[in-house]
């Protein structure tokens, strides 16, 4: 046998059997995968935004961000962790939240893309199995989909529907 041979042996055995311990080292040392936020700015006028995340089941912050985008600027903001958790755009104004967004963030999101407008704020959660969210100002009532309090989300579609059946009311 010759020294390529057996040092291709060797290295091949040796992945093989590091193979199976990988996840269990992950698992010990609580790694996690991430999820990238890109930012991105649609507007004339510089956007002033801020992310927040809170973790599903023990309601603890895991992410707090603020930023300051100018028009045309792409920014890509810290990894989000690849857990369950409620996920909070706000655009600031005055010194106040205008324009708040938030979202789900579950372990199969591959992205959150924010599209940043002079009048508007749209949140793209990207899901490798193809079940994508978005929260933008569609839905007519303007306030981002977002619930007071808990911070849990509402169904953007019922929250769109009353709103049509309004108006529908009103016209009559």
């Amino acid at each position: 046998m010759n020294r390529r041979t057996v040092l291709g042996f060797a290295a091949t055995s040796a992945l093989a059997g590091l193979a199976g311990c990988i996840e269990g080292v992950k698992e010990h040392f609580g790694l996690q995968g991430v999820i990238p936020v890109e930012i991105q700015s649609e507007a004339d006028e510089t956007q002033n935004i801020l992310l927040e995340s809170r973790e599903r089941e023990s309601g603890r912050q895991s992410y707090e961000q603020s930023y300051s985008v100018t028009p045309g600027e792409t920014v890509s903001a810290p990894h989000l962790d690849q857990t369950e958790q409620s996920f909070r755009v706000a655009k600031i104004e005055n010194e106040t939240e205008a324009t708040v967004r938030a979202v789900s963030v579950t372990p199969d999101t591959d992205l959150v893309k924010i599209l940043l407008y002079d009048d508007d704020l749209v949140v793209e959660v990207r899901r490798d199995d193809g079940e994508d969210e978005i929260a933008d100002g569609e839905d007519g009532d303007g306030d981002g989909n977002e619930t007071a309090g808990n911070g849990n989300q509402t169904d953007p579609d019922a929250t769109g529907n009353e709103t049509a059946a309004n108006e529908t009311d009103a016209d009559e």
